[in-house]
């Protein structure tokens, strides 16, 4: 009845009445019901305030999972400041280069990923982690609190709520209010990398690569979460259809749009070794610097400006350019 009413209405009044009362009005009533119920979960991220342009002007590198990282000397990243994610402890250097941060985005409970599954993946990531800072889903604090996980580690929570679409112009996010929900882990990482004022900001290991070869493996051998996915088999090949994969990729291509909006002031790069880097751009490799000074002994991350991947900025047409059209790509 309401449907038919509003209908009607539409036609018979002023258009302004009735956007305010069919449009306008709604909204605010949802926006306001949506913050009474993240009130606790915008209580736990108002903390993180703390981290805003906390690394103004620094360049930081974001280590994913792709077996394109076992091609790739991680140990230049020594002294750097990295972002890893999910199990990237498994790297045998990852000690070395002390990760900074470790981000681990929403968990999807499952019949194969239970919350006992959850709790030794934790406890294996808290071993593992050294002092990296980790940043987890409000959803998490509840098993984080009643299992005692992480006793000794400095542990934040960032409010994934929503879709990019219901922040209107998104510009820069905020990770002490609420951001948008991701399709993969590393848009939870450069939103926050963005918020602490990082200018440069690297990719490492985002392959995306699974849709051509219709596997999804990592760099390492999987443990507590082997046969955990319920999107692969035990040997990792893909066991959804084509119709849920190009769903999947459409929203995540459309996140790394958002995140890398004009409106950003960082620059993002995605370092790749070339003999993996399929996707017909060119790759940015890691290299020990070469000159004197300060950098010596450091790494660099491009042999010259031009051999980097600008992403929203290259002459590849395939990355987020206005003639762009679907590129596979995946969370890592």
């Amino acid at each position: 009845m309401s449907k038919f009413l509003a209908r009607a209405l539409r036609g018979a009044l002023p258009y302004a009445v009735y956007k305010h009362f069919y449009v306008t009005r709604p909204e605010i009533l949802r926006k306001r019901a949506e913050e009474e119920r993240l009130g606790p979960a915008l209580a736990l991220a108002s903390v993180n305030a703390a981290f805003h342009n906390k690394h103004m002007g620094q360049r930081c590198f974001i280590l994913c999972n792709g077996p394109s990282v076992k091609q790739q000397d991680i140990s230049l990243l020594k002294d750097e400041h990295v972002i890893s994610v999910s199990s990237g402890y498994h790297h045998p250097n990852y000690r070395l280069i002390s990760p900074e941060y470790h981000c681990v985005p929403t968990i999807n409970y499952t019949a194969k990923f239970t919350r006992t599954d959850v709790v030794a993946w934790f406890q294996e990531m808290d071993d593992k982690l050294g002092n990296a800072i980790l940043f987890l889903n409000y959803t998490e604090e509840a098993l984080v609190r009643e299992e005692r996980l992480f006793p000794n580690r400095e542990v934040r929570y960032v409010v994934l709520s929503g879709t990019f679409s219901d922040y209107g112009k998104f510009e820069r996010p905020d990770i002490s209010k609420c951001i948008p929900g991701v399709q993969s882990v590393p848009i939870m990482c450069l939103m926050i990398a963005i918020y602490m004022g990082f200018d440069h900001i690297y990719l490492i290991g985002t392959d995306h690569d699974q849709f051509r070869s219709r596997e999804y493996k990592y760099f390492y051998e999987p443990t507590i979460l082997r046969g955990k996915d319920s999107a692969t088999d035990l040997e990792g090949n893909l066991v959804a259809g084509w119709y849920e994969e190009l769903s999947n990729l459409a929203i995540l291509w459309g996140q790394y749009r958002q995140v890398r909006s004009p409106r950003s002031t960082a620059s993002l790069y995605i370092t790749r070794p070339q003999e993996v880097s399929w996707m017909n751009f060119r790759a940015c490799t890691l290299t020990r610097s070469s000159h004197s000074g300060a950098d010596k002994g450091r790494i660099r991350s491009m042999r010259s400006p031009r051999a980097m991947t600008r992403l929203g900025q290259c002459h590849d047409r395939y990355l987020f350019g206005r003639s762009c059209g679907w590129t596979p790509v995946r969370s890592r």
